[in-house]
């Protein structure tokens, strides 16, 4: 139990930085759906949808490479390795989307805004450079100095947008000679929430100065073969996860027919979806620090004799836990969603909200069933499992955006990673078989579906609400009953 003790206890490091630093940010979403119209914002989903595709290029499979290779042989220095890989790669790429800045602007219909292309690929050269410092934290089990660096980043960030788009323009209207005159323009106006991450991200490189002074720049080819051979299906598993999650806000403005919703425009409707989609972060936020924690734990206790018992134990308490939670945020939502989103056209898209917090929540039920082929190499498997993912995302958001409109990318998102949990599971159990408690399992996701249509299709009601989960819950003790007293007893 102390194995699981200390899982549990990293998981809420990295879930407390996670959670905190992401409603932290959290609040910008009120002051972005306060001050900019579903059309601004609509950009900003767009191009951070692209960024979250970047991403994947620019880190090409390497931390979890790093992962893997740093903890199986102590006699190279792969941290060194992969660093350089990173810092030349990194560099490479951002240095061609500056180059082609102007024509990528105009080819996603944002004349005259090219800097906008600029800042962000110095924020995905600066996101790659520092990822293999920070999985270092993490295989150190450095959650704290993780936790500390992540949440600085938020702070500024946060402080730089408040600066920017709502101090500046309050200073300028009262004061038009004011200094800040020369160094605020408002016709930057939503570009400013890509410069503030830019400078916020740019102070990451002070966080790791130590690192820098010790790292040592070198290339072994043989050695980089294996970590590429170990990563390439990483990065193909995360182009196909990236497609799962971002494809709908990527391709929702150009396939959607013009005039499906009256009195809105495609990228109005992009924003208003993107908005609400912010909604859904809770249940990445279980998700992630999760993920953060379980990764280099399983890495570490693949060798022991109980760990099938142990992983199996660990999949019962994720899904527990987040299906409470898909239930509760899903049934809730109409009481918390206008506190963050300030304008009445932006809470259109509300419906689609619950079928995103199911797909996150086997999202990560996947992420909990991918340890079957990174313990024994097959991360081809991974590979292939994604791809089918990725495909069935494209297919059904071609399918269903011209007929159920931003609705029909949420069914999908909830499909495609429903599908993905059912293939990785059959395929796992052949190849590293887990005593998974599916019964359990089932039960808790189906009771939880189950309260919110039931919430769905009756008259909303704060007492209704609070009653569905409250027998949510006595069903959950009473299944839970036998293994509290086991525990207790142990």
């Amino acid at each position: 139990m102390s194995i699981l003790k200390k899982l549990a206890s990293q998981t809420a490091v990295y879930g407390l930085s996670s959670v905190l630093g992401r409603m932290l940010n959290y609040l910008l979403v009120p002051l972005y759906t306060s001050v900019f119209l579903p059309a601004e914002y609509g950009i900003v989903t767009e191009l951070y949808a692209y960024v979250a595709f970047l991403n994947i290029l620019f880190f090409y499979g390497l931390e979890t490479a790093y992962f893997r290779f740093s903890s199986q042989d102590i006699g190279y220095n792969y941290f060194n390795l992969a660093f350089t890989s990173i810092l030349i790669s990194s560099l490479l790429f951002s240095g061609i989307i500056w180059l082609f800045s102007e024509s990528i602007a105009g080819v996603l219909q944002y004349p005259n805004k090219a800097y906008f292309i600029k800042w962000l690929a110095a924020i995905l050269a600066i996101d790659a450079i520092v990822a293999i410092p920070f999985a270092r934290l993490r295989q150190n089990g450095k959650a704290y100095h993780f936790a500390v660096f992540k949440l600085s980043n938020i702070g500024i960030n946060i402080l730089l947008n408040l600066f920017f788009i709502l101090l500046c323009p309050m200073i300028l209207e009262d004061d038009p000679g004011s200094f800040i005159s020369k160094i605020y323009n408002p016709e930057i106006g939503v570009g400013y929430v890509f410069l503030s991450n830019l400078i916020a991200n740019g102070l990451y490189l002070f966080f790791f100065i130590p690192d820098w002074l010790k790292i040592k720049l070198t290339f072994n080819s043989s050695e980089w073969k294996r970590m590429m051979k170990y990563a390439w299906p990483v990065l193909i598993i995360g182009f196909a996860g990236v497609t799962n999650e971002m494809l709908s806000r990527a391709i929702l403005k150009y396939r959607l027919p013009e005039g499906f919703y009256e009195g809105y425009t495609n990228l109005e409707i992009l924003g208003i979806f993107g908005a609400c989609y912010k909604l859904s972060v809770f249940m990445t936020l279980a998700v992630q620090a999760f993920r953060y924690a379980f990764e280099p734990f399983f890495f570490s206790q693949a060798k022991e004799k109980k760990s099938p018992q142990v992983f199996s134990q660990v999949m019962t308490g994720f899904v527990l836990f987040t299906a409470f939670s898909w239930l509760t945020l899903s049934v809730f939502m109409p009481y918390y969603a206008p506190i963050f989103l300030r304008q009445e056209s932006y809470l259109l898209a509300l419906n689609a909200v619950p079928w995103l917090l199911g797909g996150g929540l086997f999202l990560g039920v996947f992420y909990n069933l991918s340890l079957w082929y990174k313990l024994t190499d097959k991360t081809l498997y991974g590979a292939y499992i994604s791809l089918i993912g990725a495909f069935v995302t494209f297919l059904l958001n071609w399918i269903l955006i011209p007929v159920m409109g931003y609705l029909g990318s949420a069914v999908a998102t909830f499909v495609t990673y429903l599908l993905m949990v059912i293939i990785s599971y059959l395929w796992g159990m052949r190849h590293y078989p887990v005593p998974y408690q599916i019964v359990k399992v089932l039960t808790y996701v189906s009771l939880a579906g189950l309260g919110i249509i039931l919430n769905e299709v009756t008259q909303q009601s704060i007492f209704k609400t609070v009653l569905i989960v409250l027998i949510y819950l006595t069903l959950l003790i009473i299944l839970e009953r036998k293994s509290f007293q086991k525990r207790k007893a142990n």
